[in-house]
């Protein structure tokens, strides 16, 4: 893979889109989805881990919302990963991230996950290169893990934001009642953290990439909506599942 750098890449996606065009293709592709994931569960023979990444108000809450949510909740379970808790923090790092591995049948959001223990801990210097080149390895060796010995199906996701675009969606939080909820003061200190930030996402991406990453466009929600539903359809649809019939 390619080495990316993230200034290189737009954070609108290609110009010229039909936007009621994108939301109506959207929205017919949840309803393939609903379909998609009960055909998923009947079969039990794949599962899937969406992993979503991106800095504070790229939008993790609200893709999970719009898109993850049209389908049988029976099958689809989100998690989302903060800080470790004293006992996570008494084990390897991915210990906490481990037991929520889709089983067979199921589909795994994780809402942040396994890369925030190479990004955050590594911009504030709680971990050294050394340590986090080691947690790198053992990402690999998870994902490969989960690939080949349960059949799963891995799609990460990045949602790529401008700098400008988030202090706009923090702007928000002070100002919109109904967001106020999300407003952490510790958020604006960490977006001054942006280049720091860039530089460690950039690393990530180059040495844990045998399951490759989809930076998403995501100034427009509508457009992150629609990118991410593609993928997860087309995912869905290349694994040719059938239901189960009765015995003759």
């Amino acid at each position: 893979m390619s080495k990316i750098k993230l200034s290189d890449i737009s954070t609108t996606g290609p110009k010229k889109l039909d936007e009621d065009k994108i939301k109506a293709d959207t929205e017919g592709m949840l309803i393939q989805l609903d379909e998609l994931q009960n055909l998923l569960y009947a079969e039990r023979k794949w599962a899937v881990l969406i992993v979503i990444q991106g800095m504070d108000a790229s939008g993790k809450d609200g893709l999970v919302s719009h898109v993850m949510s049209r389908m049988n909740p029976l099958g689809v379970n989100v998690q989302p990963f903060k800080a470790p808790t004293p006992e996570e923090a008494g084990h390897d790092f991915l210990w906490r991230i481990h037991k929520y591995a889709p089983a067979k049948g199921m589909i795994q959001v994780f809402n942040r996950s396994h890369y925030e223990d190479i990004l955050v801990q590594r911009v504030h210097k709680w971990i050294d290169d050394k340590t986090a080149h080691k947690r790198m390895d053992a990402i690999n060796d998870f994902e490969r893990l989960l690939v080949q010995h349960n059949h799963t199906k891995i799609l990460k996701f990045y949602l790529h934001v401008s700098e400008e675009e988030q202090m706009e969606r923090l702007k928000e939080r002070t100002q919109n009642p109904r967001k106020m909820w999300k407003y952490n003061e510790n958020d604006i200190k960490e977006a001054a953290l942006w280049k720091k930030y860039m530089k460690v996402y950039e690393e990530a991406f180059e040495k844990c990439n045998e399951i490759p990453w989809t930076i998403v466009p995501s100034d427009h929600n509508w457009y992150k909506e629609y990118i991410v539903a593609k993928t997860l359809r087309d995912t869905l649809v290349s694994l040719k599942m059938k239901y189960p019939v009765l015995p003759k």
